[in-house]
């Protein structure tokens, strides 16, 4: 009887597997749905919203990311965060900042500051003076191209800033033009003079923002992580946690700013050095560390052998799991910023709008 019961058993879940192995898989939404779902909840009053939707929907399908809501409505919230989307926002006192910028750039090169007014009284290919084109400028595409200009037309320009122009990040996202460089092959546009100048643009800066916010795989429970991530860089609240757990095990407190060694350089940082402390504890020798430390920008240092140990020596510390994700302890500094901001305030406010971003689509 217990035979002919098991037998029958096994015959049901095999019909109820195989009935599931052939059911058909939804159909993957079409360009022009999604297209028209962005539109929807993209803010009422942003101007030419079938433009925005054409070239975030092309990021995302030469990327091969998945346009699903939760996607969607993550991208929307951090290009309204940064930029209520502007392609090329202004921003206050720029004028005032390059400036301020020229100068100490200048003085760190003890390059007199008689000899950087006569270069700026230059006239530039604009017909202007390069000082009268910083005076009027009210962008960071303007102010970049007055430095293209300026290292490649006046006399010191390159001794003066070399490839040190001074703006870093740029376009609707704000994303990193390092990033943008470095991550160019694939890019599906013929660029316009340079990778560069394509931030600054609509599609270039919603191909790079959106492959820097949701390019790479990471495993936490909530887009929050993400939004940290994409200010302070990949897996910056993953590593933040691994941190937290390191001083959890050795009682060294670190700072939880995501960086587990010093890029570009042997040298062992304070989290080497804290983890280099449990090194006993861990059955790793300093070269097996540094290794493993070596994985903490990729997904596969979650497993490494140092991940796991060291996670088992916080949870057992505290007589609970720690946390895995933690919004990075990371201050924002920059001229452009004149008041105390956080990377836990800017993942905090692009969450809140995300979460605006999903209940309009429900």
């Amino acid at each position: 009887m217990t035979s002919l019961f098991l037998r029958s058993t096994a015959a049901l879940l095999a019909l109820s597997l195989a009935g599931c192995a052939t059911q058909p898989r939804e159909p993957a939404p079409k360009p022009a749905e999604v297209r028209a779902q962005i539109v929807r909840l993209m803010p009422i009053n942003t101007p030419d919203r079938e433009g925005w939707a054409a070239d975030i929907y092309a990021a995302f399908a030469a990327q091969e990311i998945a346009p699903t809501t939760e996607n969607i409505c993550a991208v929307l919230a951090v290009t309204e965060q940064e930029s209520t989307f502007n392609a090329d926002p202004q921003v206050p006192g720029l004028a005032r900042i390059a400036r301020a910028e020229i100068d100490r750039r200048a003085a760190s090169l003890h390059i007199p500051r008689l000899l950087v007014n006569a270069a700026l009284r230059l006239e530039s290919p604009t017909g202007k003076t390069y000082q009268q084109r910083l005076d009027s400028v009210r962008t960071e595409k303007q102010l970049s191209a007055i430095f293209d200009d300026f290292t490649g037309m006046v006399p010191l320009g390159r001794q003066l800033f070399g490839t040190l122009n001074p703006v870093r990040t740029g376009g609707p996202m704000q994303v990193s033009i390092a990033f943008a460089q470095a991550h160019a092959e694939g890019y599906p546009y013929p660029p316009d003079g340079s990778i560069r100048r394509e931030v600054f643009s609509r599609r270039g800066g919603m191909y790079f923002g959106i492959a820097h916010l949701l390019g790479y795989p990471a495993n936490y429970p909530k887009p929050l992580y993400r939004f940290a991530d994409f200010n302070a860089g990949w897996y910056a609240s993953r590593n933040a946690a691994f941190q937290n757990a390191v001083t959890s095990a050795s009682g060294i407190p670190l700072a939880l700013d995501g960086d587990l060694i010093i890029h570009g350089s042997s040298r062992a940082g304070s989290t080497e050095l804290a983890v280099r402390s449990l090194g006993k504890r861990l059955d790793m020798s300093e070269r097996a560390i540094r290794r493993d430390l070596e994985q903490g920008d990729s997904l596969d240092f979650e497993d490494s052998r140092l991940y796991e140990r060291v996670f088992a020596l916080a949870d057992a510390a505290e007589g609970k799991p720690v946390p895995r994700e933690l919004l990075p302890g990371i201050v924002l500094k920059s001229p452009k910023i004149t008041r105390r901001l956080t990377t836990a305030w800017f993942a905090e406010r692009v969450d809140t709008r995300h979460q605006r971003c999903m209940a309009r689509a429900r």
